[in-house]
C-alpha cells in the first residue's frame, strides 16, 4: 500500500485538549497536536528512515521477542550514554522541540516503538523505575494508525478500565504518581490496521541504573 493511501485514511482525532479527572495521576491528552500534513511528513519519514530493531525481552522466566520494533536515541552528554550512539534526526528534533514547549519541560531521551500491524501490542505493565525515578513524566506522541491505549489502576478495583484511542499526531502526558498508581496497555487487534509509530519523550537519569 502506498504512502498516500496509508496516510489518506489516518485520523486525528477531534476531541482537542482533554484534562482527565482520574485519581493518583496527572493525564492530558490533545487531539490534532501536530497538524495533518506534518503528521504525514513525521510518519512516512519515521517509518521509512528509522533503524528499526526487534528486542528480546523477559517474560515468566522466559526470553522472546516483543511484539513490536523499537529505536532509542537519548543525548550524548547523559551520563553513561552510549557517545557513539546515533544522532537525533531533524524529525525526531523537531518533534521534541514541540514538546518541550508545550509541556515546559525537558526531555534527554525518546523510545520509538514500531507497531506493525494488529499482532504488535504491550502487555499490562508500568514503565521501570532504574534510570527514570520513581513516577518519570513520559510525553508521549503517536503517527499512523489509531491504535487504543488502555489504563488500569493497580489498587482500585472500583474505577472501571481508561481506554483513549491514541490517533494520528496525538499528544499524551503522563505525570504525577501515574506509574505508581497505574499500569498501562495497547491490545493486540485482529482488525486490519496500518503501521502506528508512538514516540515517549523521556528525562533519563543514569544514576538511578
Amino acid at each position: 500500500m502506498t504512502l498516500f493511501n496509508d496516510t489518506s485514511l489516518f485520523f486525528q482525532g477531534t476531541l482537542g485538549k482533554k484534562i482527565f479527572n482520574l485519581p493518583d495521576t496527572e493525564l492530558v491528552l490533545i487531539d490534532g497536536f501536530f497538524s495533518k500534513e506534518d503528521s504525514d511528513q513525521y510518519y512516512d519519514t519515521l517509518l521509512h528512515q528509522t533503524e528499526w530493531k526487534e528486542y528480546q525481552m523477559e517474560i515468566y522466566d522466559k526470553t522472546v521477542t516483543a511484539p513490536r520494533m523499537i529505536s532509542w536515541y537519548e543525548n550524548k552528554s547523559n551520563i553513561g550514554a552510549d557517545p557513539n550512539g546515533a544522532d537525533w534526526t531533524p524529525e525526531l528534533s523537531s518533534i521534541r522541540k514541540r514538546v518541550e514547549l508545550e509541556t515546559g519541560l525537558d526531555f534527554n531521551s525518546v523510545l520509538l516503538n514500531l507497531y506493525r500491524n494488529g499482532n504488535d501490542g504491550v502487555a499490562w505493565h508500568s514503565d521501570r523505575e532504574h534510570n527514570t525515578g520513581k513516577d518519570p513524566i513520559i510525553a508521549s506522541v503517536t503517527f499512523g494508525e489509531t491504535r487504543m491505549f488502555k489504563l488500569r489502576h493497580k489498587f482500585r478495583k472500583d474505577i472501571p478500565v481508561v481506554e483513549i484511542p491514541l490517533h494520528h499526531g496525538s499528544f499524551l502526558l503522563m505525570g504525577g504518581t501515574t506509574n505508581s498508581f497505574w499500569q498501562h496497555h495497547v491490545p493486540k487487534t485482529a482488525r486490519d490496521v496500518r503501521p502506528r509509530i508512538n514516540l515517549t519523550f523521556r528525562q533519563m537519569d543514569r544514576k538511578h541504573t
